[in-house]
């Protein structure tokens, strides 16, 4: 009997030290409603986050009849650069701050096919939150279920505040871009 009693203080002893914690109340911004919470990419989550974008994209695509797209790698690294420049540049759009287009930086990057689009985002808001951004405007939900796409690029820079710089580029590898020289008769 001494000894289930010593037992049942010690459990009642050690229930006593488990930290509890209790969620932090949640911000309200100056119009009362909640404020965001900031998103933070890991280091673990940098390699899966391109290749789910790559499964929603096309996901979505498959529900509007479009054919998958793959991750290029040549299309990633141009996409990076301009998500690191828009940042640098504080602004985002689609010229680079030596002037580049996304044709440029495709070029640049040795992609052997056509632009068909790039899509940009500053925001707070995740990879997820940003891709139905873009569905729910015409311009950049047409770039992302082009039936001609058959490549993707997508990468990111998040600053220190949190704010990130997201790149969509689509391609097609089947179409040789046209050569300025080869425009002229």
């Amino acid at each position: 009997m001494r000894f289930l009693l010593l037992m049942l203080s010690f459990t009642l002893a050690l229930s006593g030290c488990v930290a509890t914690t209790t969620p932090a109340p949640q911000q309200l911004g100056a119009d009362g409603l909640p404020l965001p919470r900031l998103y933070r990419i890991s280091n673990s989550d940098r390699g899966r986050i391109p290749y789910d974008v790559l499964d929603a994209v096309n996901t979505l695509r498959a529900a509007s009849g479009a054919a998958p797209v793959v991750l290029d790698s040549q299309l990633t690294a141009a996409a990076a650069t301009h998500s690191r420049d828009m940042a640098n540049q504080n602004r985002p759009w689609h010229f680079g701050s030596d002037g580049s287009s996304p044709i440029d930086r495709i070029a640049r990057v040795g992609y052997p096919g056509t632009l068909i689009g790039e899509n940009i985002s500053e925001t707070y808001e995740t990879e997820v939150q940003t891709l139905g951004a873009w569905m729910d405007q015409d311009d950049t939900r047409r770039v992302l279920l082009s039936k001609d796409a058959t490549d993707m690029g997508f990468a990111w820079h998040q600053e220190t505040n949190g704010k990130i710089w997201w790149t969509l580029i689509m391609g097609d590898r089947n179409t040789i871009p046209a050569r300025p020289d080869s425009l002229l008769q």
